[in-house]
């Protein structure tokens, strides 16, 4: 709420006398159209942020407003970030668009393998545990690499024949 307070009343100002990093992106692709403008200001401009010394290595906040327009709808978000990177919008930008298209790309992988957005495990912390689970049998399966196939059909051949399952096992213990 701090940083969000502030950042409210500097873009009122157009961050008048605030030393800052401003970059902006215009991206087109599957039917949509998004602007990403990332500003990146020290710490010690917004005053410091609460209990900063828990945060190791902070030295910049980053805020990123997306406006998307699709066919149907146009969406806006703002977000925050704490970065240990040095106040550059454009290098904070590029790195959150990196660690997304990862959790992204992840994410599909375990949508596609394990069907994880049909699972119907809601209670206490099974779908923490069950994703926990899923993520460490991903990262095991694309460890095991003298099987040249889908990581479906490798998951498949695993549940089917023990001597493949313990070579996965194998290949994820020693990585």
């Amino acid at each position: 709420n701090q940083v969000k307070d502030w950042f409210e009343t500097a873009k009122t100002q157009e961050f008048m006398g605030i030393e800052m990093s401003y970059d902006s992106r215009t991206e087109k692709g599957h039917h949509r159209l998004e602007t990403r403008k990332v500003w990146a200001v020290s710490v010690a401009k917004v005053g410091g942020v609460y209990k900063q010394e828990q945060w190791a290595g902070l030295q910049t906040i980053v805020i990123v407003e997306r406006v998307r327009h699709l066919w149907n709808k146009t969406t806006h978000e703002v977000q925050f970030y704490l970065s240990s990177l040095p106040v550059d919008a454009q290098l904070n930008g590029r790195a959150i668009r990196q660690h997304w298209s990862i959790e992204n790309q992840v994410h599909w992988s375990l949508d596609v393998t394990f069907n994880e957005d049909k699972s119907r495990i809601r209670s206490l912390n099974s779908p923490q545990n069950f994703a926990l689970v899923r993520r460490l049998a991903l990262n095991a399966v694309n460890q095991e690499t003298t099987l040249q196939r889908s990581l479906r059909q490798k998951i498949k051949r695993a549940a089917m024949n023990n001597d493949y399952m313990m070579q996965i096992l194998k290949c994820f213990c020693q990585a």
